[in-house]
């Protein structure tokens, strides 16, 4: 409510008419289980996948170097989860989060935010969740444009 009445104050003083869209970054395992709650109020839901590997996982992507790879020869993860997103984890909160932020608002904007978008797999996973946009590295951002035209190809 607040942002809405900033918003029209604004564009009285100022005699302009803007549109725009009042959202939230999904980036603690909370947030993606009362999705629903937080839908109430926000038109879109940007997933923060690298912050929100680090808070489900319990690790810090700052010294992964430290102890990913001794996890990867123990076998604890297949992949270092910062750079391909962790699907049978971090994926199914997303996936919750979804669901029931589209139980709350059917028209939610879903997207992807960090470096989990420049990841092929990690794009054809979010495309399949029904997430429609992709925000990473610049350097990054040819990755993820194939990847997104493959994963709707695939589809298709």
């Amino acid at each position: 409510a607040l942002v809405h009445k900033v918003a029209a104050q604004v564009q009285k003083e100022r005699n302009v008419k803007l549109s725009y869209l009042v959202g939230t970054m999904i980036e603690v395992p909370r947030a993606c289980v009362v999705a629903d709650e937080i839908a109430k109020s926000a038109q879109f839901f940007s997933f923060g996948t690298n912050d929100l590997t680090q808070t489900s996982l319990g690790m810090s992507r700052d010294d992964a170097g430290s102890f990913l790879p001794r996890y990867q020869e123990e076998e604890i993860v297949r992949q270092n989860p910062f750079a391909v997103l962790d699907q049978t984890g971090v994926g199914k909160l997303m996936e919750m989060a979804v669901k029931l932020g589209r139980s709350t608002r059917k028209d939610i904007k879903l997207g992807i935010c960090g470096e989990h978008g420049g990841d092929p797999d990690s794009v054809k996973f979010c495309h399949r969740l029904g997430l429609a946009y992709v925000s990473c590295s610049p350097f990054r951002l040819p990755i993820a444009r194939l990847a997104a035209a493959q994963a709707a190809l695939d589809e298709s």
